[in-house]
């Protein structure tokens, strides 16, 4: 995970390094994330077939030579597009596969808790992810940052060799490897998916630009943001912060909709969020200050509902379809994550300009897809299995 934010951590530096446009600079965060939509399907779905450890594994190797290659190679925009690409499918390879490692080692009892906790530690990995970036890159330059974050990887791929085999179990309907069909039939899990495309844009959409927007709403006349370059409230500092926020209220949202129940909770969420995606660009206007602490709590209300998400998908799904589940959970979600980023560049080149007025857009592009996640819950959850 070290790996995964270092673009978006440094992004106003490779802005001003390569001479980025926004809709250039939202390209680079997006095709990760397309990378990983594209490779998630196959990848995913071998957890049905095969130990998700070796799946793992290989993910692990790509991410390492994708943050070795950008180190060495990048120098503008099409070289980052080709290694942050490959450093997608290596996500695609560790994260959802993960979880396959964690479960299919679980007993059956402990998957709902086993679930939420591993969603939510992306959160931490995250985290990580803008802290390491921004202070190897401050001491060794940004090229060192990517250095380490293929050391990390390597690690983590030493640390699954280690774990005990494990053989998924038989398919009751054994089918072709990429046939998602039944899973689409699966209104009660599509319900849950869909909710999760939402999810994913406002995510990823943010986590894109958190530190793009805070460094121009520091830049913004009357904003009271020089002296707020270094420390927690900084850009990157709220970013790290931020994502340990995202840790807790995963954990906890997830708590809490297992009392209210896992779908009205999580409909209760993305209303909080979505409705919160609008208040950003005027929080901008009135100071630097209030636009940071604004962003901390925006990312807690989104995270609400991640695992919640994945755990409804994971239950709902039927019995040796889990890895075909998880793939279109993957391959949907991670597809609305590139869309997201790409199309807040976009609005900020539309409008021409990194005021209050044009970040109050871009946010409102996040937010309206954002409420249309309760929607499609509210349709999946008439066919649950299990209480909404």
């Amino acid at each position: 995970m070290v790996g995964v934010f270092t673009f978006p951590a440094l992004l106003p530096g490779f802005m001003a390094e390569w001479r980025l446009s926004n809709t250039e600079a939202g390209w680079i965060s997006g095709v990760f994330f397309a990378a990983f939509a594209a490779a998630a399907p196959v990848l995913v779905a071998l957890t049905d077939r095969l130990d998700a450890r070796r799946i793992y594994m290989v993910g692990a190797a790509l991410t390492a030579l994708s943050c070795a290659g950008f180190a060495l190679f990048a120098d503008g925009f099409w070289p980052a597009m080709l290694f942050r690409a490959l450093g997608g499918a290596g996500l695609a390879g560790t994260y959802m596969p993960g979880l396959r490692v964690l479960v299919d080692r679980a007993p059956a009892t402990a998957r709902a808790r086993v679930v939420p906790l591993y969603t939510a530690c992306f959160s931490l990995g995250t985290a990580a992810s803008y802290a390491v970036s921004a202070a190897a890159a401050e001491w060794l330059g940004w090229r060192a940052a990517f250095v380490l974050a293929a050391g990390a990887a390597v690690a983590a791929l030493v640390i699954v060799l280690a774990l005990r085999p494990v053989d998924p179990p038989p398919q009751a309907e054994p089918g072709r490897l990429l046939d998602f069909r039944p899973v689409f039939r699966n209104r009660a899990a599509m319900g849950y998916v869909l909710g999760y495309v939402a999810h994913m844009w406002e995510l990823f959409a943010y986590r894109a630009w958190v530190v793009g927007f805070l460094a121009a709403a520091a830049a913004l006349p009357g904003a009271d943001g020089a002296g707020w370059s270094g420390g927690v409230l900084s850009p990157t500092g709220v970013a790290s912060l931020g994502a340990v926020i995202a840790f807790a209220c995963s954990i906890g949202g997830a708590e809490v909709a297992t009392r209210l129940g896992r779908g009205r909770g999580g409909m209760v969420y993305m209303v909080l969020s979505g409705t919160a995606a609008f208040a950003m660009g005027p929080a901008a206007a009135v100071s630097y200050p209030l636009a940071a602490v604004a962003m901390l709590v925006y990312i807690g209300l989104i995270q609400l509902d991640s695992a919640a998400l994945t755990t409804g998908a994971v239950e709902q799904a039927e019995d040796g379809r889990r890895g075909a589940t998880l793939a279109v959970h993957s391959l949907l979600g991670f597809g609305a994550a590139f869309v997201g980023p790409l199309a807040v560049g976009m609005v900020l080149d539309a409008a021409a300009g990194q005021g209050a007025v044009t970040w109050t857009w871009a946010f409102a592009a996040i937010g309206a897809v954002g409420l249309l996640g309760p929607l499609a819950m509210a349709w999946g959850l008439r066919w649950s299995v299990t209480k909404p």
